[in-house]
C-alpha cells in the first residue's frame, strides 16, 4: 500500500531554494541556494524525488497523488520524463531552472534503469538540450 505524505507545492520549494538562511548541507546537495550540485543521477534521484515518489519509487496518495516511478511503462519513451522532469505536470514543480542537462539526463537515466525500470537506452545532455 503507498505511504501517505503531505503535498510540496512549486511555492514552497522555490522558497526553500531561494531562502538565503538555507545552509548547504554535507554532502553538497545544491551548489548554491538556486542550483543541485550533484551529477549522479542516484544521489539527485535521492535529494529531490524521493521525498514525493517514495525512497523505493513507489509512489503515494494522499493530499495529493504522487506517482509510482518504479515498474512504470510510461518512462520507456525517454522524452517523457526529460520533459516533466524540465517542465513539472500537474503538482510536480519544473526542476529546469534547478538542474543543467547532465543533471537531467542523470536522474532520468537512473529512474528509467532502477527501481524496477529496466530502460537500457540513455538520454544525453543534448537530449535534454533539444527539450529545454
Amino acid at each position: 500500500m503507498p505511504r501517505v505524505v503531505p503535498p510540496v507545492s512549486s511555492a514552497l520549494l522555490a522558497l526553500v531554494l531561494a531562502s538565503d538562511a538555507m545552509a548547504q548541507p554535507s554532502d553538497g546537495t545544491f551548489a548554491s541556494n538556486q542550483r543541485f550540485l550533484p551529477k549522479d543521477g542516484e544521489v539527485l534521484f535521492r535529494s529531490i524525488c524521493q521525498g514525493c515518489h517514495m525512497p523505493e519509487g513507489q509512489g503515494a496518495t494522499g493530499a495529493g497523488k504522487y506517482p509510482a516511478l518504479a515498474r512504470n511503462e510510461k518512462l520507456e519513451a525517454s522524452g517523457y520524463p526529460v520533459f516533466v522532469v524540465l517542465n513539472g505536470l500537474r503538482g510536480m514543480p519544473p526542476f529546469g531552472p534547478y538542474l543543467d542537462d547532465e543533471q537531467v539526463a542523470a536522474v532520468v537515466n537512473y529512474v528509467r534503469s532502477h527501481l524496477g525500470n529496466d530502460y537500457q537506452d540513455k538520454v544525453s545532455p543534448d537530449d535534454v538540450k533539444a527539450v529545454r
